[in-house]
């Protein structure tokens, strides 16, 4: 059974940093896109960064310059590196895992940025 294992989160004051990360465990296979999105209370899921297999990234307009994703490949993990935290970035961030026939997403945790 395959497992998206999300850690990181928590509570920053604006202009923090934190650095989330996903892994990936059991029989997931070939993995290709890996991702987060976010969702802010009565919002839609959005996309916020995703990485290709071999490291092509593409970033939401309003992370840009902000946030980095990156991946290691042999330890099935993605990372978003997110520095100069706004309120307008608190939400559920949630990993997304692509393989060529399935779609993986982690449980979500929860970034809060507050003073």
């Amino acid at each position: 059974q395959v497992q998206l294992v999300e850690s990181g989160g928590g509570l920053v004051q604006p202009g923090g940093s934190l650095r989330l990360s996903c892994t990936a465990s059991g029989s997931i296979g070939s993995i290709y896109d890996m991702g987060w999105y976010r969702q802010a209370p009565g919002k839609q899921r959005e996309l916020v960064a995703r990485i290709t297999r071999r490291g092509t990234t593409n970033y939401a307009d309003p992370v840009k310059g902000r946030f980095t994703i990156s991946r290691d490949n042999a330890k099935k993990t993605v990372y978003l590196q997110m520095n100069s935290l706004k309120p307008e970035d608190t939400a559920v961030y949630y990993c997304n895992v692509k393989t060529l026939i399935n779609d993986y997403w982690g449980q979500g945790t929860q970034v809060t940025v507050s003073s």
